[in-house]
């Protein structure tokens, strides 16, 4: 395959290196075992984690070996934030979450053969470790002067409320993180986000004084910002979770499709596994008729599948369809249908009334006369039947799995009826 750094480069995965032409001839002369670290602050990754999941899957494709790093220690304490101290979680959350992100990252890797991954938990080596013998062992070789320019706790130093010593000694215990990898695993690489770096190279530090000799090495992919500014994987309604419960697969699914088109070439080379000939070609097919969405649309097709499988990305789509009526709104499963009608405009009604009124409620038209206007149009449909009877009242046998009805204005303006 062509050489991980220029495929890493090309893909916009590339961004700081600690020896960059030392790290290529490592990685040519391969294999190196690397390790990327998550904490478990919340109960589950978003998006913007799958950016450093997926280049350690492209990292062990090229035939390296992952250590995918939990933090069952660090996620006690929290990375600094820009603005304002983290709420500390109790052991037993934490605990939790651990096992919770484990089980998210564990379908990116590979278990099997002479490079299988490995996920690790830094709790293993911290938990029975004295405060006595951290301060001696690894403290001792930390220069505050030196942590004081790390870009987190600089920020945090400017801020209001400044930065208590446990988040202060956040950057010792990933050092230590590197340490133990390099000594436990034979560790020489540890890769992560650029907002990360002052971290990542803590490690390197520490691992330069203590074992005289080692080549380690660091490498940062860029932070991902949208066109418009706004930070990559946020939406109106916060993050975009990978677990199915916090963002449902439907909405994870229409997050992809509904890219902007001045990102879409970003995200596609960042985040997808296809080659750079397959890239290329959809580019020039984006660039050429980009009312046809096909990047987004396979980009969407591609992750969701990765994330929640085939299965679900199958449903999610002919949903997504089924909306449109180009499919059968009752042969969805009441899960599925649930999850699409909650992205749309919706009103909750007791008992049924008549379509017109239906429109009006759910905003889908400015008034029951607008409605009326809309049905002698042709352009009402209920359930994707068109309603041609200005007084049409749906019956019970009209709600999908008893409770929904699908209102349409047009080709597509959608809202959704729910009778409790």
């Amino acid at each position: 395959m062509t050489d991980i750094v220029d495929d890493l480069k090309w893909r916009g995965l590339f961004s700081l290196s600690t020896d960059e032409d030392a790290l290529r001839k490592a990685l040519a002369d391969g294999p190196v075992t690397f390790y990327c670290g998550f904490d478990p602050t919340a109960p589950s990754l978003h998006v913007g984690h799958l950016v450093q999941v997926l280049t350690m899957r492209r990292l062990q494709l090229a035939g390296h070996r992952p250590l995918a790093l939990v933090g069952g220690a660090t996620g006690l304490i929290g990375d600094p934030r820009p603005t304002a101290e983290r709420t500390l979680n109790d052991p037993e959350t934490v605990a939790g979450w651990v096992d919770s992100l484990r089980g998210q990252i564990a379908p990116f890797l590979s278990f099997e053969g002479d490079n299988a991954a490995v996920l690790v938990n830094n709790l293993d080596w911290t938990a029975d470790l004295s405060a006595i013998e951290l301060l001696r062992d690894i403290g001792k070789h930390f220069r505050v002067n030196k942590m004081l320019t790390k870009d987190s706790v600089a920020r945090r130093l400017e801020s209001e409320q400044g930065i208590s010593y446990t988040e202060f000694s956040y950057q010792i215990l990933q050092g230590m993180d590197f340490l133990q990898l390099y000594r436990r695993h034979g560790c020489t690489l540890q890769q992560g986000g650029s907002d990360q770096w002052g971290n990542l190279t803590a490690g390197l530090d520490l691992i330069h004084k203590l074992e005289p000799g080692a080549e380690v090495h660091c490498m940062a992919t860029p932070l991902m910002v949208k066109a418009d500014g706004t930070k990559f994987g946020k939406t109106e309604g916060g993050a975009v979770w990978l677990d199915p419960e916090m963002t449902t697969p439907y909405a994870f699914y229409q997050f992809w499709l509904n890219t902007d088109d001045r990102d879409i070439s970003t995200y596609m080379r960042i985040l997808s596994l296809r080659d750079r000939a397959e890239l290329e070609e959809m580019e020039q097919l984006t660039a050429e008729r980009p009312q046809a969405r096909t990047a987004q649309r396979a980009l969407a097709e591609e992750l969701t599948t990765l994330v929640h499988g085939a299965g679900q990305c199958a449903a999610v789509i002919a949903a997504s369809k089924a909306l449109f009526g180009q499919g059968e709104l009752a042969d969805l499963d009441e899960r599925t249908l649930a999850a699409a009608l909650s992205e749309l405009p919706r009103a909750e009604v007791t008992e049924l009334a008549p379509v017109v009124d239906l429109l009006a409620r759910t905003e889908l038209v400015a008034s029951k006369s607008a409605a009326r206007r809309t049905v002698k149009e042709g352009g009402a449909y209920l359930n994707n039947a068109k309603v041609t009877d200005e007084d049409a009242v749906p019956t019970a046998a009209d709600l999908i799995h008893g409770r929904w009805l699908v209102l349409r204005r047009g080709k597509r303006n959608l809202a959704a009826v729910e009778v409790r």
